[in-house]
């Protein structure tokens, strides 16, 4: 598959209305595919774009948090009808915009986003009050209200997953939202912003696009925005959260990982291996905050299992991430895959590593697209960079250990603390790896996705507040005011 759709022109969506950057600059889309092909141009918003977004989504506010939840709920629902119908346009254009490979990754993007607004829309009854017995003479209760203006920082990796985790969270409990879509993987959510065209009520969804340290930071230390939620890496993501906390504006940051991957002797079998598939994100390219990067293998199953795991991954196909049998799509681009190349050099520098696996030299596929096949370093270290730090590509560090307390230990022993893996078949170790683990998402014996009405978020330097949930709409998205009356 070679052929390109000629290169689209989109508009920002401000106030119901596509509308291009007040100064007329626009910028050029590429494919991952082919770093030679433009795909789409759109406008290069700048602070003044920033301002009048917020300025529709303020405006839109009083009115959409004035509405019955069950209001909200009848549009949010009639939302996700609407992106479950363009589901198909929305993958074929995500495996083209980001390089997910449509059958392993865009489609279940997709899938989740229509899931979450569907779901958003069912808990809208929860933004719940309480009451308090003070005595006859007094009515005491809380309202949860909504926070006001939110903006949204999107990543590229998975734009529409990560626009489900907030969107209709922060709709369903009454907010506005302006979404700043990312740079390099900017049209999906502009995709979605259209197929919502015309159910929600003009400004209480933006999409404004254009550089992060323009448009976004425009959107950061804009007086108006009430909350920041951010997705992307721990060193941006702490700048945003600084910035915000510094005018005191809410913010909740979803941000880097190396989540560890135990595997335990009882496991040594093909349904793991199956999971772990799933776990290590290879067919995400490896460009997931919860990639379980660091696989531990009990050195009493460590050669039997890694093979198995070995032979698992060479049947894995990196191509077009646009065909049916793809499973590993391109790299987002050049930056990214010049650094993903770094980290495997540095891992193959390092003293007593061995490469279970590179299938860089078995790839059919590369320039001009960005293709990196699975690399798989055994024996490595946990204190090695390639162990340590997010390489956000399809890279491995297969670890062994002996004992539970030496593999806890080295498991946390991580600045990040966001997911983590572990494969046992005994009750009593999968609960005590739960309960020891600081990650703020643990999976036993699966590998896979976040589901919607999951708590979703991390810990440590993985950020702050949780998204996906009913629990996470209610912290992250509402506050609470306390009403007392003295009854005369």
């Amino acid at each position: 598959m070679t052929q390109f759709p000629d290169a689209t022109p989109w508009k920002m969506f401000i106030g119901g209305e596509w509308v291009d950057a007040l100064d007329g600059e626009t910028h050029d889309v590429i494919t991952p595919i082919d770093r030679n092909v433009v795909i789409a141009t759109v406008p290069e918003g700048k602070e003044a774009d920033a301002d009048r977004a917020v300025k529709a989504a303020r405006a839109a506010f009083p009115g959409w948090a004035a509405l019955p939840f069950k209001e909200r709920q009848k549009l949010l629902i009639k939302c996700a009808d609407a992106l479950e119908a363009g589901s198909e346009e929305l993958a074929e254009l995500t495996a083209l915009d980001t390089g997910n490979a449509i059958r392993t990754q865009a489609r279940p993007e997709t899938v989740i986003l229509a899931d979450l607004f569907r779901y958003m829309g069912g808990v809208a009854g929860e933004v719940k009050g309480t009451t308090l017995p003070a005595g006859d003479q007094q009515f005491q209760y809380t309202k949860r209200v909504p926070l006001g203006v939110v903006a949204g920082i999107l990543p590229w990796n998975s734009p529409l997953m990560i626009a489900a985790f907030k969107t209709p969270a922060a709709l369903a409990a009454g907010n506005t939202i302006v979404l700043k879509s990312a740079e390099d993987a900017p049209l999906t959510i502009l995709k979605m912003a259209e197929l919502l065209d015309g159910i929600l009520p003009p400004g209480v969804l933006n999409v404004v696009t254009g550089k992060g340290s323009v448009i976004g930071e425009a959107l950061n230390v804009h007086p108006d925005v009430d909350k920041l939620s951010f997705t992307g890496s721990t060193s941006v993501g702490r700048h945003v959260a600084e910035v915000a906390g510094n005018r005191l504006a809410h913010s909740s940051m979803e941000l880097g990982g190396k989540s560890p991957n135990i595997i335990f002797p009882d496991s040594d079998d093909e349904d793991t291996v199956e999971q772990v598939l799933l776990s290590t994100r290879f067919a995400r390219q490896g460009q997931s905050c919860t990639m379980g990067s660091r696989l531990f293998l009990h050195e009493d199953i460590y050669d039997s299992f890694l093979a198995k795991l070995v032979a698992a991954v060479k049947t894995m196909k990196v191509g077009d991430p646009r065909d049916e049998d793809t499973d590993i799509g391109a790299i987002i681009n050049e930056k990214q895959y010049d650094q993903v190349e770094s980290y495997i050099e540095m891992g193959k520098a390092m003293d007593g590593v061995e490469v279970a696996y590179d299938g860089h030299g078995e790839l059919n596929v590369g320039e001009p697209g960005f293709y990196h096949a699975p690399v798989i370093f055994s024996k490595a270290q946990n204190d090695w960079q390639t162990s340590q730090e997010e390489i956000f590509g399809p890279v491995l560090s297969v670890i062994p250990w002996k004992t539970v307390d030496e593999v806890i230990d080295m498991a946390n022993t991580s600045e990040y603390g966001l997911a983590a893996y572990v494969f046992t078949k005994d009750l009593d170790s999968a609960l005590t790896m739960a309960d020891r683990i600081e990650s703020g998402w643990i999976q036993i014996n699966q590998g896979g996705g976040q589901l919607a009405g999951q708590s979703y978020g991390g810990m440590k330097n993985s950020g702050f507040g949780r998204e996906a949930s009913l629990e996470g709409m209610l912290e992250g998205f509402t506050q609470i005011k306390q009403v007392n009356i003295r009854i005369r």
